[in-house]
């Protein structure tokens, strides 16, 4: 089949360039390994408990600031429904928690209490960060990546606030810890600021870019933390409804295994089912290692490309463990997202984030649970491991995991109701990120920035996106990148690029916590209320009994019901040649079927 683009990749990062190609009318094609969109930021469900498969806090909703969600869903049209965390996490750090308050000078407060004689320090240099922060990132805001940006905005911006420019540029090839050092002399404190680093950059002080740490020190602050309504399934699957509803194709469950060339330039894409799929403009928004190492064949790179890639130096591999927990177990008073650090003077396996986003989302499972997440490095070997010592190694992760997480909730072995875990072969397996590096190459001085992929490769119809290009960590940073890959393919067919526009209509509604079942589906007339609420039963299983035997992707039209996609829901129905889907409840796992019947005999009728 042809398209005007094929994204490989259904990574946020993914979604949103072909989201955007979309809106713009261009036939798009998104081809993905897993069978549910969102990479980092998917979701997977456990008795009928959602638990997101790593993103789990998001930044770059708010209403100011490096708000690239809300600028994308504003060009997008497309409603969301974000929970605004009242504080943005807090961080268990030497016997003390340190909360992260939207209000500066309350955060101050508690980190002075931390290092009483450095309040006048941080106050000068939180004051310093915050006011360049205003001039380059909030006056005039700009969506797209270093190597992308308009050079005509770039200069107004730079002769309306010349010296916060100038400080900000002359930070681009210095690292945090010399920033720091024009501020603070007490060593403890540089300590602390490794902690936000190594959770913002996934790098040290030493190692991460003043340019990126100095935004990162006063964004989150300035712009808030938020979870997506519902799940992140809600997120991912409104892009995805974007995609179909203008006619674009997912097509899911298929691995790119080599891009194809014509007349010296990339042009199509071989599926590993040996199918072909072609396009004028390809873009990649999977790992840089994979693209030069397996996608791009030997012939059409040089060995400086492949030297190049293969020296970008990854992030530490990350374990995920995955809990369902007793209500009682999680205390009034926890926060959504709590950072457990181990030690102060080492970045270590006991440095853990928990995100326990059931605090503030009540939908995600039942009203006597709470789901607990744990994020954290593992500096361990787990792909020389047989399959024994394979699960053998994950029972003692899962153990050392719950010791970890036993030092803030007590209770939680003896009221543990599931637990499961993600190894970096898991995350390898299902989000192809290499070695289980959830971040990509790591934002590191020397590795950083314009030394990192360009959106423009060398191949004028090839385009990349993603955590291995310039903008690098986190969802605000790969959804820019996005948006510049869809900005760059667009410039190159002569279309109206998505620009800030003051005037744009607002499409994010923040809601407080806690957000409940009833608020869910409450804008849903009756009838389709009946249906979205019968179609969030499904589980989304894996290896989905029901579908055996059949073309009918029930897994995938429940999936999109349930998000409100009933577009992309009535063409996947459509596309199977099963006559009667309720043949197909008897073999459902739950003890009450879904009703895939009544679902599908609605999306037939309307």
């Amino acid at each position: 089949m042809h398209f005007d683009v094929l994204v490989i990749g259904a990574g946020l990062s993914g979604l949103s360039a072909a989201a955007l190609l979309a809106k713009r009318n261009l036939n798009v094609g998104v081809i993905d390994k897993a069978y549910c969109p969102g990479g980092s930021c998917g979701a997977f469900k456990r008795f009928d408990a959602i638990f997101d498969q790593g993103s789990s806090m998001l930044f770059g909703w708010g209403e100011k600031g490096f708000n690239a969600h809300r600028f994308l869903f504003n060009c997008l049209e497309e409603p969301i429904t974000m929970i605004q965390h009242e504080l943005l996490y807090c961080v268990h750090y030497d016997g003390r928690i340190v909360r992260f308050f939207p209000d500066i000078p309350r955060f101050i407060d508690e980190v002075a209490a931390l290092f009483p004689g450095q309040r006048e320090n941080l106050s000068r240099f939180y004051a310093d960060m915050q006011s360049m922060y205003e001039h380059v990132m909030v006056e005039n805001p700009s969506y797209t990546t270093p190597d992308e940006v308009d050079k005509k905005a770039a200069l107004k911006s730079l002769v309306r606030h010349p010296l916060s420019y100038i400080r900000f540029l002359s930070y681009l090839n210095i690292s945090a810890e010399a920033l720091l050092s024009k501020y603070f002399t007490d060593k403890a404190i540089f300590k602390f600021f490794d902690k936000l680093t190594s959770t913002y950059c996934y790098a040290t002080v030493q190692e991460s870019p003043a340019i990126l740490a100095s935004v990162m020190f006063v964004d989150n602050h300035v712009g808030g933390s938020y979870y997506p309504a519902g799940s992140t399934l809600y997120l991912t699957g409104a892009l995805e409804k974007v995609i179909e509803q203008n006619g674009s194709m997912m097509i899911a469950e298929h691995e790119v295994v080599s891009i194809l060339f014509d007349q010296e330039k990339p042009s199509g894409v071989l599926l590993d089912d040996g199918t072909v799929h072609t396009a004028d403009q390809i873009i990649y928004s999977g790992t840089v290692w994979n693209l030069y190492g397996k996608l791009l064949p030997h012939n059409k790179t040089s060995e400086q490309m492949r030297s190049w890639a293969e020296k970008q130096e990854p992030t530490y591999p990350s374990v995920v463990l995955y809990t369902l927990v007793d209500k009682e177990v999680v205390d009034d008073g926890t926060l959504a997202v709590e950072m457990l650090v181990g030690r102060p003077d080492a970045l270590d396996e006991e440095e853990v984030t928990a995100y326990i986003p059931s605090v503030d989302d009540r939908t995600i499972c039942a009203d006597d649970e709470h789901i607990i997440l744990a994020i954290g490095p593992s500096f361990g070997d787990w792909f020389g491991l047989d399959e024994k010592q394979y699960q053998q190694r994950k029972k003692q992760e899962i153990e050392r995991l719950l010791g970890v997480l036993a030092k803030r909730f007590p209770t939680i072995r003896e009221k543990l109701r599931h637990a499961e875990l993600a190894t970096p072969r898991t995350i390898e397996r299902f989000t192809l990120k290499n070695g289980g590096a959830v971040a990509g190459p790591k934002q590191k001085l020397g590795n950083h920035m314009f030394k990192r992929q360009h959106i423009r490769t060398a191949w004028p119809t090839l385009f990349c996106c993603g955590e291995s290009t310039m903008m690098g960590t986190g969802t605000p940073t790969v959804t820019t990148s996005g948006i510049a890959a869809a900005n760059a393919v667009l410039s190159q067919r002569g279309l109206k690029p998505f620009v800030y526009d003051s005037s744009r209509k607002e499409y994010v509604h923040l809601v407080q916590a806690p957000f409940t079942g009833d608020q869910l589906y409450a804008s849903v007339e009756p009838d389709q209320r009946a249906i979205v609420q019968a179609a969030r039963r499904c589980q989304l299983c894996e290896h989905p009994s029901c579908s055996q035997g059949t073309d009918l992707d029930v897994r995938g039209i429940m999936r999109r019901v349930m998000v409100g996609n009933f577009a992309g829901a009535k063409r996947k129905l459509a596309e199977s040649s099963c006559k009667n889907p309720s043949n197909l409840e008897p073999d459902c796992i739950r003890e009450e079927s879904v009703a895939i019947g009544k679902v599908c005999g609605y999306l037939k009728g309307h």
